[in-house]
């Protein structure tokens, strides 16, 4: 393991654990607290980074990127689904 991943590792997941509030309070809510135009080239810039990390080999980062990325989706998909109601 090469200390890059490491510190990209840690930085993901605290990057993640700081979703995770605004991800309920968005459920709980029933609102996309987020706008379409940060929350899509988020997702699409993280999608880019994972395959950057794919290629270097660093998959801790890559395991947690995804777990970034899925968070990020979820708040596109509150933004999408609640901006209707």
């Amino acid at each position: 393991m090469i200390w890059q991943d490491l510190v990209i590792t840690i930085a993901l997941v605290v990057f993640a654990v700081s979703l995770v509030p605004q991800v309920y309070y968005g459920f709980k809510r029933k609102k996309g607290y987020i706008t379409l135009k940060t929350s899509i080239p988020t997702v699409i810039g993280l999608i880019a980074i994972l395959f950057a990390y794919i290629s270097l080999g660093l998959y801790l980062s890559t395991i947690i990127g995804i777990l970034t990325t899925i968070m990020w989706i979820l708040l596109l998909v509150q933004r999408i689904i609640y901006e209707k109601v």
